[in-house]
């Protein structure tokens, strides 16, 4: 997920075996479930490898993810964040700060921990399910020009867990929609496109609002 291994490299069974100091049996079933969660591809004879995952590919779980979350965010706000409520004030203030204070490498996670917390508010747990093997395999879109677009993340996480915590279901659904309609566009301007927009500012986390609801 975070490009150390490129596509197409090999993963041979016994240097990780090894560089783990396990047997075989253990990595196999783990390159099994990375095979059946999209990151590795089986080949009869030659081994494991990376996956060489194709923009359409890439898009495609985007455009599921987005009909998941869309979902998810609106039985959010049904149960106005139900148990989750807090959790969610809690991420997106930590979130802000790491942003203020240019803590880009913690951001990932956060990120991850927010929409999962939007998914587990739903109350749904075959979408939570669903929502987290998808959310799994495109982990790496929430490193996608990170530090440039600081802003528009977290300005969008406190606007979606405004309307979440304000039960205003329609609302939090368009916004959720639009959130993840541009990580689909930065991908394909980035990845389909060479012609990109400049960058945001240091400072402009500052601008994103308190929480009120």
């Amino acid at each position: 997920m975070s490009g150390r291994l490129k596509a197409g490299e090999r993963l041979p069974e016994e240097v990780i075996a090894k560089e783990h100091h396990v047997s075989r049996v253990p990595v196999r079933e783990a390159l099994r479930r990375l095979e059946s969660e999209g990151f590795v591809t089986l080949m009869q004879f030659s081994g494991a490898r990376v996956s060489e995952t194709s923009l359409r590919d890439s898009i495609e779980l985007m455009q599921v993810r987005r009909g998941l979350e869309v979902l998810a965010t609106r039985l959010a706000a049904d149960a106005r964040g139900g148990q989750e409520a807090a959790a969610l004030v809690d991420v997106v203030e930590r979130g802000k700060k790491a942003a203020r204070e240019q803590r880009i490498d913690e951001l990932p996670a956060l990120i991850m921990e927010f929409h999962e917390l939007i998914a587990k508010a739903s109350g749904n747990r075959q979408l939570e399910e669903m929502l987290k093997r998808v959310l799994q395999r495109i982990s790496w879109a929430f490193l996608l020009d990170l530090r440039e677009r600081v802003e528009s993340s977290w300005l969008d996480h406190t606007v979606i867990a405004m309307a979440v915590l304000g039960g205003s279901s329609s609302q939090a659904g368009f916004l959720m929609d639009e959130h993840i309609s541009k990580d689909e566009l930065l991908y394909r301007r980035k990845y389909g496109d060479s012609n990109r927009d400049g960058a945001g500012s240091d400072d402009v986390v500052d601008r994103i609002p308190p929480f009120s609801y």
